[in-house]
């Protein structure tokens, strides 16, 4: 690990020494989200990309010498299978797919890469507290690593809408955190995390404006990168709720080609729910971050519902400076897509995992994707999340009676 070298506003570019900040840009406030950034020379003449490949750490610490200072928690977080699925390409007739399926993590979803890293600082600098603000993935990923912990060395306190699917809140209660059901929605549980945070002095591991969460993030791009001979892909598809996910994957990529470990970076196309699109709206119209107002957020998809998200700057800008896009889709083909992909790819995502599946088929209903383009699927939480909107998106079986000629005869029928 590394001792990274500033931090950087993604607004206004100032640069502060790691010392000087611990969330967000003073100047720009919230919005004003850092960038770590590294003496990539440095690492390059001490790093080779050939011998890396080589490690036999089979988790995202493989990439430690790209990481910040951190101590290392017990669970074996990334290093998730990038799998090759043609029936998926064909299906939406592209030149070739895969999908990195990150619902593998140990508590279900991408989020876990996030909680690593901020535990491993907060357990570097000594601190006793880490709280978040979630609908639940981020939450369960900050508990289940923190319960690896161990509560003697940290505490984990999670802020979560009482909407949240049952299954999640279930599961950070089975982790040991301190649970406070926020009656209102994830933007109103962010902002009283941050604020307790603040007077508490906890360690916040709020999505963006915690830094390290990008850092955790971007190991995503480095395993694609690497499972793929350090040949990227043409598009990568991201669903996006606060921007964190996407941001992190474009940073992981730009480290990269700083590195000259890879030629380019792909297009990034970030995926929303069509009513809780913030992102797409500001995308489309030009608008800046700054510039950004909320909005009512109302999708099944509650991994990637935010009315304001809090990592805008750095999702405008992967998208942008990539030349890819933003896209929405409404619940009804995003509840689809649970099925159509499981069924294409074997993996069972949750709902705001499977939207990238028709956010593929809007894309290129908009020539946003092209069919001479391979294309990169980020499935960001198993399906397990939130088994209720998955039966809502199936029928319910053939129902018989125990005889074999019963079972002959719906079985004809079936067919």
């Amino acid at each position: 690990m590394v001792d990274f070298l500033i931090f950087q506003c993604s607004i206004c570019d100032r640069e502060y020494a790691p010392d000087a900040v611990t969330y967000t840009c003073p100047v720009c406030g919230m919005v004003g989200t850092l960038d770590v950034l590294y003496d990539y020379a440095a690492i390059r003449a001490k790093l080779d990309r050939d011998k890396l490949s080589a490690s036999k750490q089979a988790s995202m610490w493989r990439y430690a010498d790209l990481l910040p200072d951190a101590v290392q928690p017990p669970l074996r977080v990334g290093m998730t299978p990038l799998y090759d699925v043609p029936r998926l390409a064909a299906d939406l007739g592209v030149r070739a797919a895969w999908v990195k399926d990150d619902g593998l993590n140990p508590t279900g979803s991408f989020k876990d890469r996030a909680s690593a890293l901020v535990v491993g600082r907060a357990l570097h600098q000594e601190i006793r507290v880490v709280a978040t603000a979630s609908t639940g993935n981020a939450a369960a990923a900050l508990a289940g690593v923190g319960a690896s912990v161990g509560r003697d060395k940290l505490e984990t306190i999670i802020f979560v809408p009482a909407s949240a699917p049952e299954a999640k809140i279930a599961q950070l209660l089975v982790y040991g955190a301190t649970v406070l059901l926020i009656e209102a929605s994830y933007d109103v549980a962010f902002d009283l995390c941050y604020q307790m945070c603040l007077e508490q002095g906890w360690y916040c591991r709020n999505t963006g404006i915690n830094p390290f969460t990008t850092e955790g993030k971007k190991t995503a791009a480095f395993e694609i990168a690497e499972q793929l001979d350090w040949r990227v892909p043409d598009v990568v598809m991201v669903s996006v709720g606060d921007g964190n996910i996407l941001a992190g994957i474009h940073k992981g990529f730009a480290d990269l080609q700083r590195l000259g470990w890879i030629e380019r970076i792909p297009r990034l196309i970030g995926v929303q729910a069509q009513n809780s699109s913030p992102l797409v709206e500001a995308w489309e119209n030009g608008t800046a971050a700054v510039d950004m107002q909320p909005v009512d957020a109302d999708t099944i998809a509650d991994s990637i519902s935010a009315g304001l998200p809090r990592d805008r700057a750095k999702a405008l800008r992967a998208v942008r400076e990539t030349d890819g896009a933003f896209v929405a889709v409404p619940d009804s083909a995003i509840l689809a897509a649970i099925p159509a992909l499981a069924r294409l790819t074997g993996v069972f995502a949750e709902p705001a995992c499977a939207a990238v599946y028709a956010g593929a088929k809007r894309a290129l209903e908009l020539g946003y994707l092209d069919s001479n383009e391979s294309v990169a699927f980020v499935l960001t939480g198993n399906g397990l999340k939130d088994v209720r909107r998955a039966q809502e998106s199936v029928a319910g079986g053939l129902r018989v009676p125990p005889q074999i000629e019963a079972i002959r005869r719906a079985l004809e029928n079936l067919a």
